[in-house]
This record gives structure tokens, C-alpha cells and sequence, in this order.
């Protein structure tokens, strides 16, 4: 890797997806501002909590690991309300200074997804401030928790938490938790439909990570694997154009920063138990190979279907994975592509997996680029967060529980607008016409969703239509 970055520049959640690190669960809460001078003094007062980027370690250059990380963003509203200068306001894209509503057509967030079904904190006047907290333990959570809303209650008004976020009993609060889901008393990294999650983030130059985690979280060339241009996601550093990506004066004033996307999904865990049983039952491959083609993986360990495209080769991909050390098995889970899935035969072109990240399978033609996931690799996102809430019922969609995420990036047009418009709910690039991505696609019952699992052109086996496709998340 051959970018150096300032890692006390760099806020610690932008480098590191906390849930890695023994943090398994968050707080995460909003503010107003009523008074800009109150206000920047507030904030100054934060950034003393703020953890950084710079190693942990007892080494040189390196600092203990915290028992709980603090980090802060702004939104374009919360920034004006700070008196920030009107030239440098007038540097942030489109995309930032309107906020999410404004972009609900573009985003698909129509229905049930609507902003009128947003929790109550997103109704009314815009949130300005978000703050949050990961801990390795609830008592360091409640305790960081407990100094913020102190430093809070002393602006006497001048800030002020924002309340709304709705619970498991239906009350609403000052924050939304988030947590691990906990399986047979043991932490896991699943998520409530059972899959498993966080394997495929991003890795770019400058990110102190070992070299073999560039293994399919990188950019394919012709040469392997290499990192990612750091300014695909930090600012002020070269992107994979060789540019320096848009980005407001002054330049201290945005370098080593981020833009960040903060949504909270609702899963409606009984809509797809009830579509997986019932389609599974007819799917020639049976129920969890049909929820592996949902995702791109399998549900219990991550087991990409491009290496174990069916039940026969999951066993055996099952049994060198177990024998496999700790680095050998995170290679396993990333270090694929879509090269010799054209048809997508083994990875369907409405999976998750494979409309969040098509990797070089776009490249329809071998060998066009000397860079084969050039039109892909602008597209990529860093991926934070946790899931929030339980499911009390297995059979029923409504309750809080569904999937706090957090994408970063140097470009919310570019990167998580792209990929949720084009992407998510346009199935086009994939030669897959209107269909939408399984799992977060915005479906419709007028007119119904479908979705096409593929089969091998040249064998005996006929596609499997998934017909009236509900809303999962």
C-alpha cells in the first residue's frame, strides 16, 4: 500500500468497522442547534471524545484500545446552523445540502418506505448533529452516553438531543441502540434474516490492514487484487480517476473527511420466512439454497456461491473451511469474482451480493479494460453499522428490529445514489431488465416483482421465475 494517511486526522469509524474489533453494540443519537456560537463550543468540546483512526497497540505510533469510541458527522442543515462561511457551504454537492427526503424519488423510497413512515426524529425541523458511540461492554456505553447528554444538558437549550426514535415497546427515544444478535449465548455476526454479514468491505490504499485482506475487497487488474484509490473514500486524496474528488473549500476544511449515508432499515422478518418457505418448496434446490441465491451466499458461514454454487460443493468448500487457518478462511470468504459466472448460473443477477458489488462482471467482454472492474470499482462503498432491536415472532413483520447502516464514501451521487437507483431497484446493467435486487429492492405489488434465478445455458435445467416478490426490508 503506498498512500500515508494522518491517522489522528482521520475519524476511527471511517478505517474500522467497529463490530470487528470486539465493539458489539452502538448508540447512536441526533442533535439541534439553536445557537451557532453555543454551539461550535459544543462541538469542540466533542471532538476531545473523538476516536481517531491511529493504531492500537502498545507499539510506536500506537495508542490503547479504547473501551468505547465516539464519533461525530454533520448534516448540511447542521453545518449552516454552525454559521459555517457561505463559501464553503456553497462547495457541498447537491445531494448533501437537500438530504435524504428530498431524494426519495431517486432513492425509491416510496410506500411503506416513504418518509411520512420514518420514525417521529425525522419528522419536523432537520437534525443538524449525529453522534455515535460503539462499546465493548453496556456499562461503558451507558457511561460515554451519559457524559454526552451532560455536555448536552449544559448548553442550556442551545443544543439539543433529538427525540423519536422508535423502540421495541413502542415508546420513543432520545437514541437508537443498536447490537450483535446474539445466537445460542453466543455472539454472531448475522443479521435477523440469518445471513451472515460484514465480509466483503472495502479495502484502499493507506488502510493499515494485513496484504492478504486486499483479496477480493480490493480492485481486480491484470495484475491480481490491488487496493482501491483512497479517494474513493476520504477527501483530498487521489480517486481512482487520478482526481481529487469534489470537495468544499477550504481544503483543511474537508480533507481526511467523508461523506456518510445513515439509514435505518425495518426488516419484515415474516414477509420472508413466509416467501422463502414457500418458494423454497418448489425450487428445485431446496430452501437454503434458494435463500443463498436471495444473497450471493450461503446463510450459515458466508460461503459464496461462486465457489460453492450448490449443496454438493458447500460441503466440500464446509470442510476445507474448517480446516482452514484464520486468514486462509477470510480469503475463502472474499477472494472471488464473477469471471466464470457470465450467465449467472451460480450467482444470480438479482442477488444482493452481486448488485452491491458486481466486481468485473460487468466487463461483458473479456479484456476491455486494463482495469476489468473499472465500472464498479467508482461504485464502492464503506459499510458500517449493526442490527437494532429483536424478533419476537418469526412470523410477523411488524416489532423494531431490522439493520442500522452506515455507507461512506467521497460521493453520495456517485456511490450509494448510484448503486441504490441503478442498482438496487433497475436491473438493466445486469441484463436483467426491470428486476430489482432480491433483498432490498423497493417491490411493488403493482406491478408485481419478479426476479429470474439463472441455470447453466448449455445444460438440462430450465430458470426458476420468483414471481410477486414482496417487500423484505
Amino acid at each position: 500500500m503506498t498512500a500515508e494517511l494522518d491517522l489522528m486526522d482521520i475519524q476511527g469509524n471511517l478505517l474500522r468497522a467497529y463490530g470487528r474489533f470486539s465493539f458489539p453494540m452502538a448508540r447512536y443519537f441526533f442533535l439541534r442547534v439553536y445557537d451557532a456560537k453555543r454551539g461550535r463550543k459544543f462541538v469542540g468540546d466533542v471532538t476531545r471524545c473523538v476516536t481517531t483512526a491511529a493504531n492500537w497497540g502498545s507499539g510506536p505510533g500506537e495508542i490503547e484500545k479504547p473501551t468505547v469510541t465516539t464519533n461525530i458527522a454533520f448534516t448540511y442543515a447542521g453545518l449552516k446552523a454552525l454559521e459555517l462561511p457561505r463559501a464553503s457551504l456553497a462547495g457541498f454537492p447537491p445531494e448533501f445540502a437537500t438530504g435524504m427526503k428530498s431524494r426519495q424519488d431517486i432513492l425509491g423510497d416510496d410506500g411503506p418506505s416513504a418518509p411520512a413512515h420514518w420514525d417521529k426524529a425525522w419528522h419536523g425541523e432537520p437534525v443538524h448533529i449525529f453522534i455515535s458511540i460503539n462499546a465493548q461492554q453496556q456499562q461503558y456505553l451507558d457511561l460515554q452516553y451519559e457524559l454526552l447528554a451532560k455536555m448536552v444538558e449544559h448548553c442550556d437549550g442551545a443544543v439539543l438531543m433529538v427525540h423519536g426514535h422508535r423502540s421495541g415497546d413502542g415508546t420513543d427515544l432520545a437514541y437508537q441502540d443498536a447490537k450483535i444478535i446474539v445466537e445460542d449465548g453466543k455472539p454472531s455476526s448475522k443479521e435477523h434474516f440469518g445471513y451472515t454479514d460484514g465480509i466483503g468491505d472495502a479495502v484502499f490504499e493507506g488502510l493499515p490492514v494485513p496484504p492478504g485482506r486486499v483479496l477480493g475487497r480490493g480492485k481486480q487488474t491484470k495484475d491480481g487484487w490491488l487496493p482501491l484509490a483512497t479517494g474513493e473514500f476520504i477527501l483530498g486524496h487521489l480517486d481512482e480517476a487520478r482526481e481529487y474528488p469534489a470537495a468544499p473549500a477550504p481544503f483543511l476544511l474537508s480533507r481526511n473527511g467523508s461523506f456518510m449515508v445513515y439509514r435505518k432499515l425495518h426488516q419484515n422478518v415474516g414477509s420472508f420466512n413466509a416467501y422463502l418457505d414457500s418458494e423454497g418448496s418448489r425450487y428445485p434446490g431446496g430452501k437454503e439454497l434458494l435463500a443463498a441465491k436471495f444473497m450471493g451466499r450461503w446463510r450459515d458461514n458466508g460461503a459464496p456461491l461462486a465457489h460453492a454454487p450448490d449443496a454438493v460443493a458447500k460441503q466440500g468448500w464446509d470442510t476445507r473451511f474448517g480446516a482452514a487457518t484464520e486468514s486462509e478462511q477470510d480469503a475463502m470468504l472474499s477472494n472471488f469474482t464473477f469471471d466464470d459466472d457470465q450467465s449467472g448460473a451460480k450467482c444470480p443477477f438479482s442477488a444482493h451480493m452481486r448488485r452491491i458489488n458486481p466486481r468485473a462482471s460487468l466487463e461483458h467482454v473479456r479484456g476491455a479494460f486494463d482495469t476489468p472492474g473499472a465500472l464498479s470499482d467508482r461504485r464502492r462503498i464503506l459499510r458500517r453499522g449493526l442490527p437494532y432491536g429483536e424478533v419476537n415472532d418469526q412470523r410477523r413483520d411488524d416489532g423494531n428490529h431490522g439493520i442500522i447502516i452506515m455507507m461512506m464514501g467521497a460521493s453520495i451521487s456517485r456511490q450509494f445514489e448510484f448503486v441504490q437507483q441503478q442498482w438496487i431497484n433497475y436491473g438493466n446493467d445486469f441484463r436483467a431488465g426491470n428486476d430489482k435486487e432480491i433483498i432490498l429492492g423497493n417491490h411493488r405489488v403493482t406491478p408485481p416483482s419478479k426476479a429470474v434465478i439463472q441455470v447453466n445455458p448449455t445444460g438440462d435445467g430450465v430458470p426458476y421465475f420468483l414471481r410477486n416478490i414482496p417487500r423484505l426490508v
